[in-house]
């Protein structure tokens, strides 16, 4: 049944891809971000549903009339060049058979990040795409919260079987970045019962997250927590609510759960915090031994044995930072965070010029509420491999489709602009009296 569905919704869809690009766009993020086939027990499950929903997109490019141009901002501009070096570090990797197998995955996702780029325009474009966004991570906020409350915490919360988020440390930071997205949704939804909802999904997902036990969840959680504070109008009352949220939650978990969180200040002790250092230090011989770093799938027991301290404990990199710094050098982070900063403070410029518009009080809540939940990535990634994974990058495409609305916005008052009509203009120029010095 669940197979059935799923192919149903697909084909339902692809009809409005093929003719505007961002339905093709949102299809491929459904798709991509909750892995809804994975979630079925028959032929679906295994049914390339993404590359029918990319060719969907490409062949949009083609057939649709909608008005596609790449937009002309430094984080666009940062990536398309982190995709290029991805592809020469790529070709100078250790393994570079294993090396290219797994960048054509990344470069299907930032194909496809750039097709959004140039296809999310219109407000319905970006609040759409956020609706898809949150609803795909919203199923695993309410799944995972229930789960989370009816074990009583005891038991850890997994994401969806492959794909980026399958971890505990992956779906807990996916739910906590998608928090501050269900956030804004919820300030400018009308039906009180849809506002109602994203509330408890908020709720369910922060809970969720805990039920993780992932120790770098806690971590981001308090730091988006303290932004979330910080972009607060009402900052007293702001403060209690995240408290009190932050306080209830945390109660109800098990000693378990607490013993484990404490183990944040005694990493020394703790096997798998010293594995990821040792990962780290892999990272950072790798990246001063090589500019182009070792390319992807590098984490094999010849290469630690050349540039680990540990040569027998072999770790993935578990943090966005040493991930890229092994396998792309400094070059590639200094891109990387390149797309994150520019895209931090593109979204500071907006909300500076929509501060006292009313009518743009949404793009100044949209741009705050990315700022969040960039923060949230940017600390709960400290911790794991996730460098690749769609939904920052859709986080860049919200964004900049902001901008793009905000200088839509400022040509449309130009335009309104009143000149004088054709007659007014007569009867003005009628009304003149020119005084002509004398001949003589």
């Amino acid at each position: 049944m669940r197979d059935l569905l799923i192919v149903l919704l697909v084909l339902g869809v692809l009809p409005s891809a093929f003719r505007h690009t961002y339905v093709a766009v949102n299809l491929w993020t459904w798709i991509s971000v909750m892995n809804p086939h994975r979630l079925t027990y028959g032929f679906a499950g295994d049914f390339p549903f993404a590359a029918i929903a990319a060719v969907a997109a490409l062949m949009s490019l083609i057939i649709s009339k909608d008005d596609l141009k790449l937009p002309k901002e430094k984080a666009v501009i940062l990536l398309v060049l982190f995709v290029l070096w991805m592809c020469i570090s790529s070709a100078a990797a250790y393994y570079p058979g294993e090396s290219f197998v797994q960048l054509k995955k990344v470069i299907k996702i930032q194909l496809m990040t750039l097709i959004a780029f140039a296809a999310i325009k219109e407000r319905r474009h970006i609040e759409l795409f956020i609706w898809v966004n949150v609803v795909s991570l919203g199923f695993y906020g309410w799944k995972g919260g229930f789960f989370t409350i009816s074990t009583g915490g005891n038991a850890r919360v997994w994401g969806p079987p492959g794909g980026f988020i399958e971890g505990n440390n992956e779906i807990a930071v996916a739910l906590i970045m998608a928090i501050p997205l269900m956030n804004y949704l919820r300030t400018v939804v009308e039906h009180i019962w849809v506002r109602r909802g994203l509330i408890m999904t908020m709720v369910l997902s922060a809970a969720a997250a805990l039920g993780t036990q992932s120790r770098g969840a806690l971590l981001a959680l308090v730091a988006m927590g303290a932004v979330l504070w910080m972009r607060s109008e009402r900052k007293f009352a702001m403060g209690i609510i995240v408290v009190l949220a932050g306080v209830g939650l945390v109660a109800f978990m098990p000693s378990a759960w607490e013993q484990r969180m404490s183990t944040i200040a005694e990493y020394e002790q703790d096997g798998s915090a010293m594995g990821r250092i040792n990962a780290w230090w892999f990272a950072f011989n790798m990246a001063n031994h090589r500019i182009t770093g070792a390319g992807f799938e590098a984490y094999t027991g010849e290469l630690f044995a050349a540039f680990a301290p540990d040569p027998l404990d072999v770790h993935a990199a578990h943090s966005i930072y040493f991930q890229v710094l092994g396998e792309h050098g400094y070059i590639g982070l200094l891109l990387f965070l390149g797309i994150w900063v520019s895209t931090l403070g593109l979204a500071g410029r907006l909300r500076s010029q929509t501060k006292n518009d009313e009518e743009l009080k949404w793009l100044f809540n949209l741009a705050g509420m990315c700022q969040v939940s960039l923060v949230g990535y940017a600390v709960g990634g400290a911790f794991l491999s996730l460098a690749y994974f769609d939904l920052p990058y859709n986080i860049v495409v919200m964004v900049v489709a902001g901008h793009g609305c905000l200088l839509a916005h400022r040509r449309a008052e130009a335009r309104k602009v009143v000149m004088p009509s054709t007659k007014e203009f007569e009867r003005l120029s009628s009304n003149r009296r020119v005084n002509l010095p004398s001949s003589g």
